[in-house]
C-alpha cells in the first residue's frame, strides 16, 4: 500500500530556504523556469516565509484548480496576509458561503452595461493627467498612471466629486498607500502588523489607515441618508443598496472593507498595467503604428488585443493561491496535504512557448487569431469563482486611457529598451517607472470633443 500511494508533494529544489527565497527575490522568472524544466509542471518550493508550497505551470492542472471545490481549495486563506490592510470582511479574504454572498452583492456594480457610465470619468481623468505633463521634459509614467487611476477610483467607485472632501480623501489614501507601494512593502508591513505591532512604522500605518477609515465611515453615514442614493451610479452607492438573498444589506464594516479592497486592488494594479502597456507600445513601432491606424478607423478590437497582450507579457500579479483544506487534494499525480498552498503561476503560464510561440515577442494578434488564448492559458485576473470582480472595469479603463493618450499626445520612451521587472509588494512593476517624454504640446481635449 505504501508503494502504490501517491507522493505527498511534487519534487522540487533541495536548496536551503534562504537560497530559494533569494531566487524568488532576485530573479523569480529565471529561477522558476529552471525549476520547471528540471522538475516538471508541478514543483514544491520552500522559503523563509513558507516551509512548503506548490507552484503549478500546467494550464490543464490550473483548470482543475479553478474548477475545484471552494471549500477544499481556500483562496481567502491564501490571502489572509492582506487582512491588516484590506479588513477581515474583504471578499478577497473570505471563503465558502461568506465569499459567495459578498461576491453576489458586489457583482451588479461591475456589470458590463454599467461600464459606459464610467467612461466619461475615465476619459476626463486622463485629460487632467495629460494636461499636467510638461513638453520635452522626461517624467515617470508609472507615477502619473497612479494619480490617474486613483482619480478614477475616487469618482467612479467612491462617487466623490471635486472639492475639499475629495482633496482630503485623496491625500489620506495616498499617505496610506505609499508604504505599500514600495518593494516588499505589503509583505513587510503585514508581517509587522501581525507580529510586531509596537514598531513605529506599524503605528504610523495604523494611524494613516485610521484616518482613511474615519472619512469612509463618515461618508457611509452621509450616503445612507442621501435622497438621491438610488439614482447614483458609483460603486459605493451600489454597495449600500445591495441586498443578499435574505434581504440583508452589507454592514458598515463590510462596505468599508470592500471599498478599501477595490481601492488597493484596482488602483495600483491598473496603474501598473497601463504603465507596462505604454512601455511596450513605445518600444514597438509596428504595434504602435497598427494601433494608431486602428484607432483612426474607430475600431476597438485591436486596442483590446493590445491591452490583453500587455497583461500577458507583463502580468501585474505573478500568481494566485489556494490553501488545501480538510482532506488532501489530488492534483494530477500528487496528493497535496492539508494546509499546503497551491499557486498557479500567472507569469510562467503566460510564457509557455507551446501556448504562446515566441513568448518574448509583443504580438497582440495572438488574441485575434484562431485558437486565441482561453481562460486557463490567459489568467491575469485569476479564474473560477475567484476571478477578479474588477476585471472588466480594469480592461475598460485601460482601453479608454490608452485611446485618449494616443489621441492627444505624442510620447517617446527615454530608455532604449523596455523597463526591467521589479517585485514591489504583491505586484510586478517597471523598475524605473517607465520614463517618457512628450515631444509636442497635446491636442486640446475640447478640439477632440468638437470633432467628435
Amino acid at each position: 500500500m505504501a508503494e502504490s500511494a501517491a507522493p505527498a508533494l511534487p519534487p522540487g529544489p533541495r536548496l536551503p530556504k534562504l537560497v530559494q527565497t533569494l531566487g524568488f527575490v532576485i530573479g523569480a522568472a529565471r529561477f522558476m523556469d529552471a525549476c520547471r524544466r528540471r522538475y516538471g509542471d508541478v514543483v514544491t518550493f520552500r522559503t523563509l516565509f513558507d516551509p512548503g508550497f506548490v507552484i503549478v505551470f500546467d494550464p490543464e492542472l490550473i483548470k482543475q484548480l479553478f474548477r475545484g471545490d471552494s471549500d477544499q481549495l481556500r483562496a481567502g486563506q491564501a490571502n489572509e496576509l492582506l487582512g491588516p490592510v484590506l479588513g477581515e470582511r474583504s471578499v478577497l479574504l473570505l471563503d465558502g458561503a461568506e465569499h459567495l454572498r459578498q461576491r453576489r452583492l458586489l457583482l451588479p456594480a461591475f456589470h458590463g452595461e454599467r461600464m459606459r457610465a464610467y467612461e466619461s470619468i475615465m476619459r476626463e481623468a486622463a485629460d487632467r493627467e495629460i494636461d499636467s505633463w510638461a513638453v520635452d521634459e522626461p517624467f515617470t509614467l508609472m507615477r502619473s498612471m497612479q494619480s490617474l487611476t486613483l482619480d478614477v477610483i475616487l469618482r467612479a467607485v467612491f462617487g466623490v466629486e471635486e472639492g475639499a472632501r475629495y482633496d482630503e480623501l485623496h491625500r489620506r489614501i495616498r499617505a496610506m498607500l505609499d508604504p505599500i507601494s514600495r518593494p516588499a512593502g505589503v509583505l513587510v508591513l503585514t508581517l509587522s502588523l501581525a507580529r510586531l505591532r509596537a514598531r513605529g512604522a506599524v503605528r504610523m500605518f495604523e494611524e494613516r489607515r485610521r484616518r482613511v477609515d474615519e472619512l469612509i465611515f463618515d461618508e457611509i453615514s452621509r450616503r445612507r441618508g442621501a435622497p438621491d442614493l438610488e439614482e447614483r451610479e458609483d460603486v459605493f452607492s451600489s454597495l449600500l443598496l445591495a441586498r443578499d438573498e435574505d434581504g440583508q444589506p452589507m454592514t458598515d464594516q463590510e462596505v468599508r472593507d470592500e471599498l478599501v479592497t477595490l481601492l488597493v486592488a484596482g488602483h495600483e494594479t491598473t496603474a501598473t498595467a497601463l504603465a507596462w502597456t505604454f512601455d511596450l507600445l513605445l518600444h514597438d513601432e509596428r504595434v504602435m503604428t497598427k494601433l494608431q491606424r486602428a484607432l483612426g478607423d474607430d475600431g476597438d478590437e485591436y486596442l483590446d488585443a493590445v491591452a490583453k497582450e500587455s497583461l500577458r507579457a507583463r502580468p501585474v500579479i505573478p500568481g494566485v493561491g489556494r490553501v488545501v483544506n480538510g482532506a488532501p487534494y489530488q492534483l494530477g499525480d500528487y496528493s497535496i496535504p492539508t494546509g499546503v498552498e497551491i499557486n498557479p503561476s500567472i507569469a510562467m503560464v503566460h510564457r509557455r512557448p507551446d501556448t504562446y510561440p515566441e513568448p518574448g515577442e509583443f504580438r497582440p494578434e495572438r488574441f485575434l487569431e484562431e485558437g486565441a488564448p482561453d481562460t486557463y492559458t490567459w489568467i491575469p485576473f485569476g479564474g473560477g469563482t475567484r476571478r477578479c470582480l474588477g476585471a472588466s472595469f480594469a480592461l475598460f479603463e485601460m482601453r479608454v486611457v490608452v485611446r485618449r493618450v494616443l489621441e492627444r499626445t505624442c510620447l517617446e520612451a527615454v530608455a532604449a529598451q523596455p523597463d526591467d521587472v521589479q517585485r514591489r509588494g504583491i505586484t510586478l512593476v517597471p523598475r524605473q517607472g517607465v520614463r517618457v517624454r512628450q515631444v509636442r504640446a497635446p491636442r486640446a481635449a475640447r478640439a477632440l470633443a468638437a470633432a467628435a
